[in-house]
């Protein structure tokens, strides 16, 4: 396939798309709206899901922690499955209305259990095997749908957009993140509050209802979209490429060998170069792969491929450990709140309402940020606008996630002090290290999403853009991993410190700290590869 035929996009009866009538700034907008409702689904049952199975279901703090932990950390691992489906196979939008109904399927069976009390165990006692095979069925099945919408959503508003114009590409993400803090806005409170007041059976129901809009609202643009057509498996011909026995014998033989020499010798298709030259990337990177076209199987169009994901792979891993800073606001950020003051006069703030201090900041920064972008970042040989640019961004985030954890181990042991000496801390000691996770993911998730889909090749844009979420999951994993390798080793030497349900005999401030280390090192070595990129 050319590559000015993959560039191409059909309307919804597969004809050639025509501009003015399909895509633009309209269909995009659709899919931002989508995205505050199915976010605000997705959050307020991932925040509401802690309290849910402790108290409901009555399994213990720690594997109630890691239950949302692995829950969230599915969700986003599947984005990569769903977005290499996507790609190869079915369009973005088939894959968002499909991965929505399977999340629906998800939602209406928790909703049906949180409805039965012969789902639920008795006082005191975990779920039988039955009772847990259907939370985790349902669980998994939600989790399945938002790997699938998380994956095919964004790329799919992107697709609307004209990609020449590459600041219009960068809005949308700005604009699609805000999107999401709006949904996070309404499941921190609105969704806190009816689960706080109302029970979970009208949080389960109001969540299928949101769901089921998001989809009627992203159907209602079925014939504004334009849609890209499945390319094939993008990782087959990465494959192919990587296992050329050219490639693998002129890399061993020739690794020092002159480039000049080698362009003359195989003769290297000059679309390699344009190719990443019009991306922004650099046609020296990665110079052996071009011993591929040696190979008349390979073409210039699959080493751009191949090239391009190995380029963004260092930046992906060094996100990681960011996002396993942020699985801490899920679990023990509430178990902390729970047990301190909630109290401003007579009202009781829930615990899971923390996140709305950063969720405001955010929005309201976004606006200011695409205005200060406007009159600063678009000045020619502006310094100041270089950090509007998706790598510096993602430096700071990274930066702030360290800075958070030192914060959190901070307060941690001022609160563990005040419950010694009898004392209760005010609940708002812990909206610091809430405000810099989350202004720390608005840059990283934002220039994430920016940096992938604009890096990658056309065939790949679904698969390139999960890697944000996947980084995300990848973080909620190490998360789990890390509070069991701690225990594990702090339990040989005396007391686990995350061990047991009381936090005020845990050391959940040495484990802050930790993580306030990893986080410093681990952005010494995102720099290490942002430079070279």
């Amino acid at each position: 396939m050319r590559a000015d035929e993959r560039d191409e996009f059909v309307d919804w009866k597969g004809r050639k798309a025509k501009s003015e009538e399909h895509g633009g700034i309209r269909p995009a907008s659709l899919t931002c709206g989508v995205e505050v409702l199915e976010n605000m689904v997705f959050l307020s049952n991932a925040t509401n899901f802690v309290a849910y199975f402790i108290g409901t279901m009555h399994y213990p703090t720690a594997v109630a922690a890691n239950m949302v932990t692995n829950f969230m950390g599915t969700s986003f691992l599947l984005t990569i499955f769903a977005g290499f489906i996507s790609d190869s196979f079915l369009t973005r939008f088939t894959t968002f209305v499909v991965s929505c109904a399977v999340e629906l399927l998800g939602l209406i069976i928790l909703t049906i259990q949180a409805h039965s009390k012969s789902l639920q165990p008795p006082i005191h006692r975990t779920p039988s095997k039955s009772q847990a095979a259907v939370l985790y069925f349902g669980l998994y099945a939600m989790a399945t749908g938002v790997g699938g919408i998380k994956a095919s959503l964004p790329t799919h508003g992107a697709d609307q957009l004209d990609h020449r114009n590459q600041r219009l590409i960068s809005t949308f993400f700005n604009w699609f993140f805000f999107s999401l803090c709006t949904g996070g806005l309404v499941s921190a409170t609105v969704m806190v509050w009816v689960a706080e007041n109302l029970g979970w059976r009208w949080s389960f129901k109001i969540s299928v209802v949101a769901l089921f809009l998001a989809l009627a609202i992203f159907v209602s643009g079925l014939r504004l979209y334009r849609y890209k057509l499945p390319q094939g498996s993008a990782f087959a011909r990465i494959f192919k490429v990587m296992m050329s026995m050219e490639v693998l014998a002129s890399a061993a033989r020739n690794r020092k060998a002159s480039l000049a020499e080698e362009d003359r010798r195989i003769g290297v298709n000059s679309e390699v170069n344009n190719t990443l030259a019009a991306n922004g990337r650099h046609p020296e990177k990665f110079r052996f792969l071009d011993k591929a076209l040696a190979d008349g199987t390979v073409s210039a169009s699959e080493v751009e491929e191949t090239r391009a994901f190995i380029g963004l792979i260092p930046i992906f891993a060094s996100t990681i450990l960011m996002n396993c800073c942020l699985a801490q606001l899920q679990t023990f950020s509430v178990e902390q709140g729970a047990m301190m003051d909630r109290r401003i006069r007579n009202f009781q703030i829930p615990t899971q309402s923390l996140t709305v201090l950063p969720l405001i900041i955010m929005l309201a920064s976004i606006p200011i940020y695409e205005r200060f972008r406007g009159t600063v970042g678009d000045k020619p040989r502006a310094r100041l606008g270089r950090i509007f640019e998706p790598l510096p961004r993602i430096g700071l985030g990274l930066a702030l996630a360290s800075g958070s954890m030192a914060i959190a181990a901070a307060v941690e042991v001022k609160r563990r002090r005040a419950a010694v000496d009898g004392a209760v801390l005010s609940v708002f000691w812990l909206s610091w290290q809430y405000l810099l996770l989350g202004v720390s993911d608005m840059f990283t998730l934002g220039g994430m999403l920016e940096f992938f889909y604009s890096r990658a090749p056309g065939s790949m844009k679904s698969v390139c853009t999960a890697l944000a979420w996947c980084s995300t999951s990848m973080g909620f994993f190490l998360s789990s991993a890390l509070v069991s390798a701690i225990n594990s080793a702090t339990g040989r030497y005396g007391r686990e410190w995350l061990g047991g349900s009381d936090l005020n005999r845990a050391r959940l401030d040495l484990y802050y700290a930790v993580l306030c280390v990893l986080n410093f090192l681990n952005f010494l070595n995102y720099i290490f590869w942002a430079k070279r990129y």
